[in-house]
């Protein structure tokens, strides 16, 4: 253990091996990224380089957070399935997840049905495409894919999937049994990167936080960052578990490590409620300029996390409703209802929030957010009714 401050981290793992291990880890990813595209750039006609070149664009998009990474990933599948249209599978799911990392779901569909369809018997293929009409709301559709899988227990690529599913039902133990199982398939691993060790750690602590087990959740991340020190991922969930426990101290050292390892901007809202929970405005207000900022520089869909905090500081209302609804046209899963109630409260509308709430707790999920959103709406209706 190591104490800085108010924080205590674990950063000792295995010595100086495990540490020497990432950074090789890092490094040789750097040159196979250098090697393959210097191989694709004396063929321009290949496929599989670009192919091979995307994925590592995504495992380094993955480590880093950097969201250019994944745009660069979906170059290059590009350029290899315009190279090679069939018998390309690799770049297709390298163009399908770079897509997902963007949030473009709409995008990414036909790419998963069309891989599914090509190999029907396949259940990762249509794990992922259950995935996306989870992420679009279809609902009907999801529990139709989910439930035609027949599949392996400890299978990382499909029960990561079912475990969002049935928590997103409800079913939070079940979730919770399914990520420990194909947790434990990842452990034994001696070929998976250490940053998605630390992924399925930190899919654990959510579901924990969730369940507001600050503990276990605490503990979750913990072991995310024995897997993979300094994961800004982990230490913007620690920092998330310390605010909602109003430790806030914690939460901005907390934070202000994750942000210096990726400029995150649902951190940066992080902060900037921790700092005023503390009574500095002035940080507060720099970190919630600076989200504003790191919204506008990333590629893709906007950003939920920077509505979700404006609605919450009453800030740039028109905007951000005029956001959420156009999100609503394609993608209507229950947390895009629970931002567009969130914003008709805000605005003063509880009858409509009313009915928007009751489409986000459709599935029963079990979320601080969603019941904190609901109960404020219902207060309000009563209050309007007396």
């Amino acid at each position: 253990m190591r104490i800085i401050g108010v924080v205590t981290l674990v950063v000792v793992l295995s010595g100086a091996e495990v540490l020497h291990a990432q950074a090789t880890e890092s490094e040789i990813r750097d040159a196979d990224i250098a090697f393959f595209s210097q191989r694709a750039a004396r063929d321009p006609s290949g496929a599989m380089d670009l192919a091979r070149l995307g994925a590592l664009y995504l495992e380094r998009g993955r480590a880093t957070g950097d969201p250019r990474d994944a745009v660069l990933a979906e170059q290059v599948a590009r350029r290899s399935l315009k190279n090679r249209s069939n018998r390309n599978v690799g770049a297709l799911q390298v163009l399908q997840s770079s897509l997902l990392s963007q949030h473009r779901f709409t995008e990414a569909m036909p790419l998963a049905i069309a891989a599914r369809d090509a190999d029907p018997e396949n259940p990762a293929l249509r794990a992922a495409l259950g995935e996306i009409q989870m992420e679009l709301g279809q609902y009907d559709s999801a529990r139709v894919s989910f439930a035609s899988l027949r599949y392996t227990p400890g299978d990382a690529s499909i029960e990561p999937r079912l475990a969002r599913w049935a928590e997103l039902n409800g079913d939070s133990e079940k979730a919770l049994r399914l990520m420990r199982s194909s947790m434990r398939a990842i452990e034994k691993s001696t070929t998976t990167p250490a940053e998605q060790k630390a992924w399925f750690w930190l899919r654990v602590g959510d579901i924990e936080l969730r369940r507001e087990h600050f503990k276990s959740a605490d503990s979750a991340y913990l072991n995310g960052l024995r897997a993979h020190p300094d994961d800004y991922r982990v230490l913007s969930a620690l920092a998330r578990s310390a605010l909602a426990q109003a430790k806030y101290s914690r939460a901005a050292f907390l934070g202000e490590k994750a942000i210096a390892v990726t400029l995150d901007p649902a951190t940066l809202g992080t902060l900037s409620d921790a700092w005023l929970a503390l009574g500095d405005t002035a940080k507060s207000a720099e970190y919630a300029n600076a989200l504003d900022v790191a919204v506008k520089g990333q590629p893709g869909a906007y950003h939920r996390a920077w509505s979700l905090f404006l609605l919450d500081h009453n800030r740039r209302l028109t905007v951000v409703s005029q956001k959420i609804r156009e999100e609503l046209t394609t993608r209507k899963d229950i947390y895009a209802y629970d931002l567009y109630a969130w914003s008709l409260h805000k605005q003063g509308r509880d009858r409509d929030a009313e009915l928007a709430m009751e489409k986000a707790l459709s599935l029963g999920t079990r979320d601080p957010l969603l019941a904190r959103h609901s109960a404020a709406i219902q207060s309000a209706v009563r209050t309007a009714n007396e």
